[in-house]
């Protein structure tokens, strides 16, 4: 099992659940756009929230960011750790450094002192196109060894100077490369890690390399907090990470909708009756499972775990708790019908 550290009110490791975060996708000074994609980021279920923070002004709007939102915010610094240690004082949950360019060795120590003083973790994140120079040569070219041997250099040093409530992320853009890293990393250290795919690309395909990457050191017992890196809105990061925590039997809550892939039998608008569904129940945080399926004949029998479903037929269809038939009803009918009984059910 891996240590505790806490970020802000959010425990990361040592048997805690997996957090989820995501990133804001504006200027942290951008007030109205900020406010927007917190809202957005609360609403979707979001933990922890990382801001990008340039510059000394970007350091100190952290304390007003602070008084916007009740997820616990974490400092994004790169190229300079006085950004780093100004970000601490302005209220910053958490401060992620990169080795592969946040400068000397004294200037880490000064961060690792001001979080000391300040009780705030210090996450080490790795990423492969930004590693320190020289490293991917000290390993043959192995770019998960040089990943692990950074991210562990760096907690040496952080270490040496008594801090120990780090977190540390390995990432790459490549799914085999990142699972083959964080494998290592895990077996050298309890420090929490941080899972995800960097640069994962769009909702589509960024989802589908993100699954296969979090999900298999997810199924591995790896990985403590979560952020699937998407060219999106924040939230659609965060719909996309509960998905791949609930594919892979680590989070439970909000309807799991499951759903037939239709055949020759099917009679009905199957795909656009699941969309329907699943439009209808996204905000339900119930724990339910609710099953769309093309086949009178079939469906009630092969999703007979779910709590509730429809399957549906050449002019009506039906719908059923448990695998058992409560109602038939017009094609017409059906969702709504089915989606007023979740809703009921959840009151």
């Amino acid at each position: 099992m891996t240590k505790r550290i806490m970020a802000g009110s959010v425990p990361i490791g040592g048997g805690a659940p997996v957090s989820i975060q995501s990133m804001l996708k504006a200027d942290i000074r951008n007030i109205g756009e900020i406010r927007s994609q917190l809202a957005a980021l609360e609403e979707a279920g979001c933990d922890i929230v990382r801001a990008a923070v340039p510059d000394a002004d970007a350091a100190d709007a952290l304390a007003e960011l602070k008084k916007m939102t009740g997820m616990s915010v974490v400092a994004d610094i790169h190229f300079d750790w006085r950004l780093a240690v100004r970000a601490a004082r302005a209220g910053a949950d958490k401060i992620r450094i990169n080795p592969g360019n946040i400068g000397s060795r004294e200037g880490v120590r000064a961060v690792a002192k001001c979080c000391l003083e300040r009780g705030i973790p210090i996450r080490i994140g790795v990423n492969s196109g930004s590693l320190e120079k020289g490293v991917l040569e000290e390993c043959g070219n192995d770019l998960a060894e040089a990943m692990v041997r950074s991210a562990l250099r760096q907690a040496e040093l952080l270490e040496s100077c008594g801090f120990g409530d780090i977190c540390v992320s390995l990432k790459a853009s490549d799914a085999p490369e990142t699972i083959r890293a964080n494998r290592l990393l895990s077996a050298r250290c309890d420090y929490p890690i941080h899972i995800g795919v960097t640069e994962s690309g769009n909702v589509e395909y960024g989802t589908i390399k993100s699954a296969v990457g979090i999900g298999s050191l997810l199924c591995d017992g790896i990985g403590d907090t979560v952020r699937v890196s998407l060219t999106a809105e924040p939230w659609r990061e965060v719909v996309a990470a509960k998905n791949i925590l609930r594919a892979a039997g680590i989070r439970r809550g909000g309807v799991e909708i499951i759903s037939c892939p239709t055949c020759g039998r099917t009679k009905i608008d199957l795909m656009a009756l699941a969309r329907e569904v699943e439009e209808g129940v996204r905000d339900i945080k119930k724990d339910l499972k609710v099953a769309v399926m093309g086949c009178v004949v079939n469906g009630p029998g092969e999703a007979s775990n779910a709590d509730y479903g429809i399957a549906g037929g050449s002019d009506s269809g039906v719908i059923f708790a448990k695998g058992r038939i409560i109602e038939k009803l017009p094609q017409s009918q059906l969702a709504k019908k089915l989606i007023s009984m979740i809703r009921d059910d959840n009151g």
